[in-house]
Formats: structure tokens, sequence, C-alpha cells
């Protein structure tokens, strides 16, 4: 494991890698500054640039874009309150009262310095963790599906302060939203009342 970590360094930290990884962040804060637009959709978008690159230079675009365009989300989210994507909600909850005290900047610097040493501490993790973690994954069935769920909602009602109805009702309008489209399983159409289009599901990047 330790060979295959020095190979893979060794790919992407050249001039080009490097480079295209500064670009990518660079793209990703812009859509992440702007509310609506997520990491998912900037990789959406670009992922046509990566088809003439070979698999390192691509994959080191869009992690790039990835990770700028989640950190980018705290922009908006300390000066408008406005998250820039759903990752950076809570950042909603401090950011913004120190902003409007006049200490945007002593915000900015938390989160960013937050947002790096998460993002460093995170990938640190997935290294290790991530071979059993996919066998274990491997092994999920109803059971545990229905207990992830149980978790989600538990998080929701401890995020929804005073306002606990108002949490449940979103946690479950999100739910009944999710459950449009096929089954993941057998394909069974769910809720798409004959409509072709909803087979997948609703859809941002569609319509």
């Amino acid at each position: 494991m330790f060979e295959l970590l020095l190979s893979g360094f060794a790919s992407i930290l050249t001039i080009k890698g490097i480079l295209l990884i500064m670009g990518g962040v660079t793209l990703g804060l812009i859509f992440g500054s702007i509310p609506g637009l997520t990491a998912t959709m900037a990789i959406a978008i670009c992922l046509p640039i990566t088809f003439g690159m070979n698999p390192i230079d691509g994959m080191a675009l869009l992690m790039g874009l990835y990770i700028g365009g989640v950190s980018g989300g705290l922009i908006p989210a300390i000066l408008l309150k406005i998250p820039g994507t759903p990752s950076s909600i809570a950042t909603t909850f401090d950011g913004y009262p120190m902003a409007r005290n006049g200490e945007a900047g002593k915000a900015f610097n938390f989160a960013i310095v937050s947002s790096f040493m998460g993002g460093l501490l995170s990938i640190i993790v997935l290294i290790m963790i991530a071979p059993p973690l996919g066998k274990v994954a491997l092994q999920f069935g109803p059971f545990e599906y229905f207990a992830i769920i149980i978790f989600a909602l538990s998080l929701i009602s401890s995020l929804s302060g005073d306002s606990l109805p108002k949490g449940l009702m979103a946690g479950l309008l999100g739910i009944g939203f999710a459950m449009v489209g096929s089954a993941p399983i057998d394909a069974f159409p769910r809720f798409t009342f004959g409509a072709k289009t909803l087979d997948a599901g609703f859809s941002l990047y569609r319509y």
C-alpha cells in the first residue's frame, strides 16, 4: 500500500498536475460561491473537458473542481447567509453573525483553515479505511439502509432547533421527492404516474 501511495504522489505532483488542480480549485470556488451552483454541477458541466486528457490529469482537474466547489460555498454563507453549497449550511450559523459584527475576515480565516484541515484529515482517513469500508458496504441490506435513514432523520431533528415540526416536515418532504422514480433494486416505477421523464426521479441538470 505504501508503494502505491508513493507511485500516486509521483504521478500527480508534476507541474501539469499541480496547474490542473489549481485551475480546478479556482473554477470550483467560482461555482461554489454562486448559490444554486454546486460542486456536483461543476463536475457535470466540466466533465467533457476531461475526455481528451489522460486519466491522471482528468482526475486532478475534477478533484480540484469538487474541493473548490465545496469550499466556495462558504463565501455567500458568511456574507449573505445563503449557503453556496449544501455543505455550507452550518457555516451560516456562526459565519453570518460574525460578518454582521464586522468580523467577516476572521470568519473567512476560520472557515478556510477548517475546510483545509477537514479535507486533509478526511482524505487521510479515506485512504486508510476505504478498502475495509468497501467490503462492509457490499454487505448492506434493507435493515442497514433503514437504520441509515432513521439516523439521517435524527440528524435533521437535532439541527431543527426550536422548530422541530418544521425540521421533520422538511425531512419527510425530501424523502417524498427522493422516492419518485425507479426503485434501485427492481426498477419498479414509484410515483411516476406513467410519465417516462420521472423514471430517473427529479433531476436538477435536465430541466
